[in-house]
């Protein structure tokens, strides 16, 4: 299994998850500059780690969409390969486009950075397949700018599609309708504000994240069989 994370000036998450892919999924795992406009074949999964790319001096994730990069990424995507954005990774994937909506500034005007409680909304995805539907579970935010914005119809498609895999339990930032990740229409997209990466081992105050990548994992190797 081949795994690439992406890194963007500013990325400082980008060793955590390239440490969760290789631990938890046992992935030969790659990092990316942002510079390079190509993938290596054969890629099975990628990953835009969170940070503050170009330091968000724009708009969060505005400028590292338009990395040569992304358009790769979003080839790869079009192809079915899995991706996932986490924190600035989940804004960079609504400016380049593979998401819908947008990431504003918290209310409050705070940073966040602490466990949150989450709600599974979705069970069915490669993503959250080893959550259950309805389901409590603790994963860590660290971030100023995850208010996810989208006008009504947008929010009501995605709701009515099931493309909402994660919503606060608690009060965090200010989300529409307390969205804290989403997919896109083919489910191979996910980007999610919070940081499964940072609660893989018992160590790290809990294990909640590591099922994300295990059922990636296993949904992956069920298509390679």
């Amino acid at each position: 299994m081949r795994a690439a994370v992406i890194q963007f000036p500013g990325s400082n998450c980008d060793r955590d998850m390239a440490v969760a892919l290789r631990d938890v999924m046992g992935a030969d795992t790659s990092l990316v500059w942002h510079r390079e406009s190509e993938l290596s074949d054969g890629l099975d999964f990628i990953a835009i780690p969170g940070g503050f790319s170009y330091g968000d001096y724009l708009r969060s994730g505005a400028m590292a969409a338009r990395s040569p990069v992304m358009q790769a990424v979003i080839a790869a995507a079009g192809r079915g390969v899995p991706v996932l954005g986490v924190c600035n990774g989940f804004q960079i994937l609504t400016e380049a486009g593979l998401l819908p909506g947008a990431l504003m500034r918290n209310a409050g005007i705070r940073f966040v950075c602490r466990k949150v409680r989450l709600k599974v909304e979705n069970s069915q995805s490669i993503f959250t397949s080893h959550y259950d539907a309805d389901e409590e579970i603790t994963i860590p935010v660290a971030h100023h700018d995850g208010n996810f914005f989208a006008d009504e119809a947008t929010l009501d498609r995605i709701e009515g599609e099931g493309r909402v895999a994660f919503r606060y339990a608690e009060p965090v930032n200010g989300s529409a309708r307390d969205i804290a990740g989403i997919l896109n229409d083919a489910g191979n997209v996910l980007g999610m504000m919070p940081h499964p990466e940072r609660m893989i081992e018992a160590m790290q105050g809990g294990s909640d994240g590591r099922r994300l990548f295990q059922g990636v994992m296993e949904g992956l190797i069920r298509e390679i069989a």
